[in-house]
């Protein structure tokens, strides 16, 4: 490990990665937790110039739900002094508030959500659904970027690994703050189901691009399972193991296209036996996602 995957995309500092990563929730969205902690849909209008609305149009209408709520950007003091650099730069660029109307154009919501960066004392990042918060921590970065050097990484390949990762684990939140607000059905463990929205948006919306960052956290699953052994306390959480995590996020990219991605499979990345069943997980995770988010979408 790692899995490689070259393409010719540059590596974007963390002040332009909370601007793309709103864009990428325009379609659908989706907390990686970095430790154990808890952490509390696509048809389009038809566009024919008709006078009279056919059935069809009217029943997609109706099913459209009221907008009662936006994407609100909330900036705190910085408490460590080696965050106020990137911080003045969020706040100086409007980048969060640039992100929040990207999403306010494309999401209805029942009411506000919070969005905000700041340093938090332990890496991670969360929603809150008391506080209807979704929360990305500077200290995040660091435990992404030492995560990979331990591992061996150069300096530069960590720095844009930890950058991937991140925005996979904004995507994830945002997958917690969704279902949460707009009571989506879930049938089986949220913490999967988010880590697979955050997936498939990635992979469906940014291509070779998005298939990065979620290598990047397949990575971060990998090389922490290694790191430690399970306890009875990991065996209880909602979260699933990481070495799951790992193939699990691997599935769905095989899933997508098998053929350029059968090197997982004959490199012994991915075990064969699983690797057969992807493609139908995938597809299944995609229908849902596009299902559930239909009724709140505002674009289409």
């Amino acid at each position: 490990m790692p899995i490689s995957f070259e393409t010719d995309s540059k590596s974007r500092n963390f002040i332009n990665l909370l601007l793309v990563a709103a864009g990428f929730l325009l379609v659908s969205a989706c907390v990686f937790s970095t430790g154990k902690e808890p952490d509390k849909n696509d048809v389009k209008a038809p566009s024919s110039p008709a006078a009279s609305p056919s059935a069809t149009t009217k029943s997609a209408d109706s099913s459209k739900k009221e907008d009662k709520g936006d994407f609100v950007v909330r900036h705190l003091t910085v408490a460590n002094s080696r965050y106020e650099e990137i911080d003045r730069k969020i706040r100086n660029e409007k980048l969060l508030e640039k992100a929040a109307d990207d999403l306010n154009k494309a999401l209805i919501l029942p009411k506000d959500i919070y969005l905000q960066s700041k340093d938090c004392g332990e890496p991670n990042a969360q929603f809150d659904p008391e506080t209807e918060t979704i929360t990305v921590c500077y200290e995040l970065m660091e435990h992404f970027y030492q995560l990979y050097r331990s591992d061996g990484m150069k300096p530069e390949d960590a720095d844009k690994k930890m950058f991937q990762a991140v925005r996979f684990a904004f995507l994830h939140e945002v997958g917690h703050a969704l279902i949460f607000n707009y009571d989506l059905p879930v049938t089986g463990n949220e913490e999967d189901a988010a880590d697979r929205c955050s997936s498939y948006i990635n992979i469906e919306e940014l291509g070779d691009e998005g298939v990065k960052n979620v290598l990047a956290a397949a990575d971060a699953f990998h090389i922490e399972s290694k790191q430690s052994s399970s306890t009875k306390r990991d065996l209880a959480d909602e979260h699933l193991l990481q070495e799951q995590r790992f193939y699990n996020s691997l599935c769905m990219i095989y899933g997508s296209d098998a053929e350029k991605y059968q090197y997982f499979v004959t490199d012994g990345y991915l075990p064969k036996e699983r690797a057969v069943r992807c493609p139908m997980e995938y597809q299944r995770a995609v229908d849902s996602w596009v299902n559930l988010l239909k009724p709140w979408r505002k674009d289409r």
